[in-house]
């Protein structure tokens, strides 16, 4: 469904992403971690279009498309081929309401019908987001914050969802929330690419993933034996 093929990402004079190359899979999910600052939110953003100073190919094939390369263009473009994210810190708008905020996610789609049965199926997958629809967004917990995000990004109806760092600041038992739902999803038809710092559960859920480490890959396979890989239980995993 999507490749990446010798990624480089500028900030100015900073080099955070360096030269790598990842594929993932339809049907797939496909995880990315490292510590802070190894290049996963710069690849996942370079992909979303909301990092300009790259170099390298992102190659994207729609379900009922050719492949074609996506580097460079505009957020709104990967939104309408099928490539939707949540992003890192949630981003929701808090002055508007849970249905609101979920509206605003499928603002490209003109299907009426549609777009209410997506956000049924949201609120099917979220129980107290619908149990919280009339509430402002950012009078909402942490933990239903982020459900609210990935709903949002589920709204645009995408093939490729994206997710950066959605365990972020949740406590455990809404961090096995999130991630059974990312399951969820997942056996539902969607291909998902997710960036974690918590490599215990990422590794867990993934079919395939990436090591990041200061902009490069370091190493790669799938899920389950990296977690009995002894570097990576010393460097991730707390030995």
């Amino acid at each position: 469904m999507l490749r990446i093929e010798d990624l480089h990402v500028y900030y100015g004079a900073i080099h955070a992403v360096k030269g790598i190359s990842i594929a993932i899979p339809k049907g797939g999910i496909v995880t990315l971690i490292g510590a802070n600052g190894a290049g996963k939110s710069s690849t996942i953003r370079s992909i979303a279009g909301l990092v300009k100073n790259v170099k390298g190919r992102i190659l994207y094939t729609p379900p009922d498309g050719t492949e074609m390369n996506i580097a460079g263009r505009r957020p709104e473009d990967m939104v309408r081929l099928g490539i939707a994210m949540s992003p890192e810190g949630r981003r929701i708008l808090p002055h508007l309401t849970v249905e609101e905020n979920l509206k605003l996610g499928a603002y490209i789609r003109t299907d009426t019908d549609g777009v209410e049965r997506d956000r049924d199926h949201v609120y099917e997958l979220f129980p107290r987001l619908k149990e919280r629809s009339w509430q402002k967004g950012g009078t909402l917990s942490g933990g239903e914050q982020q459900m609210l995000a990935v709903g949002r990004a589920l709204m645009s109806s995408p093939h490729l969802v994206m997710l950066d760092e959605p365990s972020l600041g949740l406590a455990p038992l809404l961090v096995k929330e999130v991630f059974d739902i990312i399951g969820e999803i997942n056996a539902q038809g969607k291909t998902v690419l997710l960036v974690e710092q918590n490599a215990f559960a990422a590794l867990k859920i993934a079919s395939y993933a990436y090591i990041l480490e200061v902009g490069a890959i370091a190493l790669e396979g799938r899920g389950e034996d990296l977690l009995k890989d002894p570097r990576v239980k010393e460097a991730y995993l707390g030995g």
